[in-house]
């Protein structure tokens, strides 16, 4: 998973932050979306790397609960964890059980989605 994240870094659109992210998220069919950063001058209209793989996979026809894993790398040195919009996105489409897994091209983390989301807002809040 890690040699396709780093070709899928070459993808990403960073040139203002140069900070790049590559994300595949794999359904319970074993099935790998991909997904990049691609940002924007109007900062708003970025959009993260596992975004833009989740809703790959649901414009695929992917439903929620379907996911079974999550493989994110950025270019930096150091780890980085999902913002908390994509948290949100994937609170809303993953369980609190699935595998997060986190690179640089020199380290590696295993988590589960619930350590970035302990206090969760969904349905059941509506």
């Amino acid at each position: 998973m890690k040699d396709k994240l780093e070709k899928l870094l070459d993808n990403a659109y960073a040139p203002y932050s140069h900070f790049k992210v590559a994300c595949i998220i794999k359904t319970k069919d074993n099935q790998e979306f991909m997904g990049v950063n691609v940002e924007n001058a109007s900062y708003g209209a970025t959009i993260c790397a596992e975004r833009s793989a989740i809703l790959s996979a649901i414009s695929h026809g992917y439903k929620k609960g379907d996911f079974q894993e999550i493989h994110i790398m950025n270019s930096s040195s150091k780890i980085a964890t999902p913002c908390f919009i994509c948290r949100q996105v994937l609170i809303e489409f993953c369980s609190p059980d699935m595998l997060v897994y986190l690179y640089t091209k020199d380290k590696e983390e295993k988590h589960l989605l619930e350590e970035f989301t302990p206090l969760v807002f969904n349905e059941d809040n509506l």
